[in-house]
C-alpha cells in the first residue's frame, strides 16, 4: 500500500511511524513533512490541494491521511474524492464541527448533546448582557480557526467584556473573531477522547489527557500542548458509556441526517463535571501531542484502521490496542510560546540502555534539516519524547529518561506530565 500523509508536525510524524511498522505499507510520502520525516518516507513540496491530488493519482497512492485542520476545512477531502481517490478525513461541510465554533455549538444544541450554556453573537451589547448572567470565570471563543488560540477564559466579567470586544473589533483574531461564542465555565477535569469514524460506525481510542499550560502545575500561558498520556485512569466505564450513548452516536446520526456524514477523527474535548461528561469542543483531526501517545498503543495495522474508516468498512475491522501506557513530553524552543527562537542544532545521545531503547522513541515536529545534514530545532514545539510502560509511572520515567538524552540550546519542557494520574 502506498500512503500519503498531509501535514508537517509531530502528529504526522507519529502517524508515519505507525505506518512504517505496518508490513502492508510499501511507501510513505509526506506533504510537506518536516526535517525528520524524510527518514520515514519522501517529503513533497506540493502545497496546492488539486496539484497534490494529481500527484496522488499519478503515483497510484492508495490512501491519503490528513493530519491538520486547515486543509480539511479548505475541502481537500472533497477534491481528492472528486478524483476517485481514497482519503481519510471529513468533507469541508462536516469539518465545520471544528471550522466554526458557532456551527458546532448549535449542532450540539439541536441534537441534545450535553454542553455548556452559551450565546453566539456578533453584537457586543448582546454578549455583554449575557456575560452579566454568568458567574466568573467566563469563556469567550472566536468562531473561526485560530490555530488553537481562539479561546479565552476570563477571570472576571470585565475581562470577559474586554475579550469579546477585542474579538468582535477584529483586533484579537481578525476575521475569525467577527462572530463569537460566550459560554459558562465548566469546573471539572478535562479529557481528550478520539473516535475514528466511517460515517456510521466508529472505534473509540483510549482516552488521553493533554497538558496545555506551559509550566508545571498547569500554570503559565496556554500552548498547543506540552505533553500527554494515555490511557488515563480518570475515565471509567460509566463515562465511556455516557460518551457512547449521549455524544458519539447522536453526533454521527445527526451529521448523517443533516446530509454531511462524518468520516475521520472526531476529537472530543470533554469536561467531566461531577461524573458527567460535557462537550467543550469538537475537532476533526487528531490532537497534538495526543496523537503521539495514541499511535504507539495501536496494535492493529495502522493502514487497516485508516483505510477501512475512509472506505466505510469499519464494521469489518477488528482494531486492537496494546494493554500498556504511553507518556509524551514535549520539548519546546527557548522562547515558546511567545516568539520564535534562533535555530539550534539537536544532539541526541546514543542510548545504551536496552530497555529504554525498546520502550521509547522521539516524534519530531518543529525541526528542519540543515545543509550540513544535521537536524535543527526551528519550530516552537520541537519534538516529543515518548515512553511506554506497563504502568503510567514506568512510561513517564522512560519518557523523561529520553528527555535527558536530547540536547539543543534553550530547550524547555514540563517535568510533571501525567501528574494528575499519578496523584489519583
Amino acid at each position: 500500500m502506498k500512503v500519503l500523509v498531509v501535514g508537517s508536525g509531530g502528529r504526522e510524524y507519529s502517524i508515519g511511524l505507525a505506518l512504517q511498522r505496518d508490513p502492508a505499507v510499501e511507501k510513505i510520502w509526506f506533504a510537506p513533512g518536516n526535517g525528520a520525516t524524510d527518514e520515514l518516507g519522501e517529503n513533497l513540496s506540493i502545497k496546492e490541494h488539486r496539484e497534490l491530488a494529481a500527484f496522488a493519482k499519478e503515483e497510484g497512492i492508495d490512501l491519503t491521511i490528513v493530519g491538520p485542520e486547515a486543509p480539511l476545512v479548505e475541502g481537500i477531502v472533497d477534491i481528492f474524492k472528486e478524483e476517485g481517490l481514497t482519503i481519510f478525513g471529513p468533507s469541508a461541510q462536516a469539518a465545520q464541527l471544528e471550522g466554526s465554533k458557532i456551527f458546532m455549538k448549535n449542532f450540539l444544541a439541536r441534537h441534545g448533546i450535553p454542553t455548556a450554556r452559551y450565546l453566539e453573537t456578533d453584537s457586543f451589547e448582546k454578549a455583554s448582557a449575557f456575560i452579566d448572567t454568568l458567574e466568573a470565570p467566563i469563556v469567550v471563543k472566536a468562531d473561526g480557526l485560530c490555530a488553537g488560540k481562539g479561546v479565552i477564559i476570563a477571570p472576571s466579567r470585565e475581562e470577559a467584556r474586554e475579550a469579546a470586544q477585542g474579538m468582535l473589533s477584529g483586533e484579537s483574531f481578525g476575521e475569525a473573531g467577527s462572530r463569537i461564542v460566550v459560554e459558562e465555565f465548566l469546573d471539572g477535569y478535562e479529557l481528550s477522547v478520539f473516535a475514528i469514524c466511517d460515517g456510521k460506525d466508529y472505534v473509540v481510542l483510549p482516552a488521553a489527557q493533554d497538558h496545555k499550560r506551559l509550566l508545571n502545575g498547569d500554570k503559565g500561558p496556554n500552548t498547543g500542548g506540552m505533553g500527554a498520556y494515555a490511557p488515563t485512569p480518570l475515565v471509567n466505564e460509566s463515562i465511556y458509556r455516557e460518551l457512547d450513548e449521549r455524544v458519539i452516536r447522536p453526533t454521527l446520526e445527526g451529521m448523517e441526517k443533516e446530509g454531511m456524514p462524518f468520516t475521520g477523527v472526531l476529537f472530543m474535548g470533554v469536561m467531566v463535571v461531577e461524573g458527567e461528561p460535557y462537550i467543550l469542543e469538537y475537532n476533526v483531526r487528531f490532537g497534538d501531542p495526543e496523537c503521539e501517545v495514541l499511535m504507539p498503543l495501536l496494535k492493529s495495522p495502522a493502514s487497516e484502521l485508516f483505510y477501512k474508516a475512509a472506505t466505510g468498512r469499519l464494521s469489518e475491522a477488528s482494531i486492537e490496542f496494546y494493554d500498556r501506557y504511553a507518556v509524551g513530553v514535549v520539548m519546546a524552543s527557548k522562547n515558546y510560546p511567545y516568539r520564535s527562537s534562533e535555530p539550534a542544532e539537536i544532539i541526541i545521545d546514543e542510548i545504551h540502555h536496552e530497555e529504554l531503547a525498546r520502550n521509547s522513541h522521539i516524534s519530531f515536529a518543529g525541526v528542519s534539516r540543515g545543509e550540513d545534514g544535521k537536524l535543527y530545532a526551528t519550530g516552537g514545539r520541537v519534538l516529543v519524547c515518548v515512553g511506554l510502560g506497563e504502568s503510567i509511572r514506568e512510561a513517564r520515567d522512560r519518557a523523561y529518561m529520553l528527555v535527558g538524552q536530547v540536547h539543543f540550546a534553550g530547550k524547555q519542557c514540563r517535568t510533571d506530565i501525567a501528574y494528575q494520574a499519578l496523584e489519583a
